[in-house]
């Protein structure tokens, strides 16, 4: 399933399945953005399921931006699949 982000508000939000299979197509999508924005809101409250790749592919994304000086947050404390995944790599402090 291919995932889906929409921008409203100042927020990305993505919609679908992240995995391993798409997570290099999220990377690429959201360092163009970077390139072009002071700081990315990224939600991931939508997401229906999210595995360890495409985490630590959201976490080099975050540290990307901060090395750059741009702030990024992550929204999805509220998506039990989202925190538990987040809390399992012990990466739960980067979301909010």
């Amino acid at each position: 399933m291919a995932i889906q982000i929409t921008y409203n508000a100042g927020v990305y939000e993505i919609y679908g399945m992240l995995n391993s299979q798409n997570s290099n197509a999220l990377n690429s999508h959201i360092e163009n953005l970077m390139e072009h924005s002071k700081g990315i809101v990224l939600s991931l409250n939508k997401v229906l399921e999210i595995d360890s790749e495409a985490i630590k592919c959201i976490t080099s994304l975050y540290n990307k931006a901060w090395g750059r000086d741009k702030m990024f947050y992550i929204i999805g404390m509220e998506n039990k699949k989202v925190s538990e995944q987040f809390a399992s790599l012990n990466l739960n402090n980067i979301l909010l």
